[in-house]
């Protein structure tokens, strides 16, 4: 049976002293936040009677996921991305801002500074043989009345999983771009059709996962960032419909309202309409804002993203 230490003066004087709670300098915030952490984590090996074996286990694996790089590829596979969802839309409902189009998980591939354009982008370079897709859909308020000039960005995979500028083997931007929306409040991109992929198998992450008979694997899917002055900003992305994983997405980020069919089109008309000769994958994504005249709402939490300072 385990020993119970957590309730002794000199367990409460050690997280006080760890926290800095003794000290006048400081951050009270981040005091704060370390106590509360700390003391969890005490709590922990308390409750669960953890060994010294298995806590220096856990102390060298968060070495080696840092050595990866892949702390924020863990988050959403242990749900945390997912989580600040589900409050943030609490918030939302709480302040009387729900509604819209749902927001989903941001992911850690944006990269800032794509190629803009007015109402239609060729996303690829030509250089994958892939199924041409055709993206595409209208932005409007709450009430249906389309929305000009919203800033539509997106980004998504290539046929092998990988991201432009973190895959050094892709051009500069490929497969990502910004799209003001026309007059009508369409947005239109010409791209392929996405794979999905897995956490790298030896890394940090699937090593967890294995732990937890778990697997690492993401359908294909599109994100997006939308905005427009005097509405929420959306952060969301879609799930092809009809990948294994869509449903089953290790990172949580899969919703019913943002699942997309992925329609053929074999139509010459219709492929003759987007400059296309040959049949195609069309795509279509109806954009819902929430208006909302608070600065904070408008803009996109901040956090390190590739580039954006470079940009700003």
């Amino acid at each position: 049976m385990s020993v119970k230490t957590m309730h002794t003066p000199e367990v409460k004087e050690l997280l006080e002293k760890v926290a800095g709670l003794n000290q006048a300098g400081g951050n009270e915030r981040v005091k704060t936040i370390v106590h509360r952490v700390m003391h969890d984590v005490f709590q922990i090996i308390e409750d669960l009677d953890i060994t010294p074996e298995e806590f220096w286990s856990a102390v060298y694996y968060i070495n080696e996921l840092g050595k990866n790089g892949e702390a924020a590829l863990l988050a959403p596979g242990l749900g945390m991305d997912k989580y600040l969802d589900i409050r943030m839309d609490a918030e939302d409902e709480q302040a009387g801002l729900a509604g819209g189009t749902p927001r989903t998980i941001e992911g850690p591939l944006y990269v800032a500074g794509a190629p803009e354009s007015e109402g239609f982008a060729r996303m690829d370079d030509g250089t994958q043989d892939g199924e041409t897709m055709i993206l595409t859909g209208v932005v409007t308020d709450q009430d249906g009345q389309p929305l000009p000039n919203t800033l539509v960005e997106v980004w998504h995979a290539d046929l092998k999983g990988g991201y432009s500028y973190f895959d050094p083997s892709q051009s500069e931007y490929n497969l990502r771009r910004s799209i003001r929306t026309d007059a009508n409040g369409r947005y239109t991109a010409q791209s392929i059709i996405p794979s999905g992929y897995g956490c790298p198998p030896e890394g940090a992450t699937q090593a967890l996962l294995n732990q937890l008979g778990r697997h690492g694997r993401r359908p294909a899917h599109i994100h997006y960032f939308v905005s427009q002055p005097g509405y929420k900003h959306l952060t969301t992305q879609i799930n092809l419909a009809g990948d294994e994983y869509t449903y089953d997405d290790f990172a949580f980020a899969t919703r019913e309202e943002l699942v997309c069919d992925a329609v053929r089109v074999d139509d010459a008309a219709a492929a003759e309409q987007y400059g296309l000769n040959q049949p195609f994958t069309k795509v279509e994504f109806n954009i819902q804002l929430v208006a909302s005249d608070k600065p904070e709402h408008q803009q996109r939490h901040e956090r390190k993203r590739a580039l954006e300072d470079d940009i700003a």
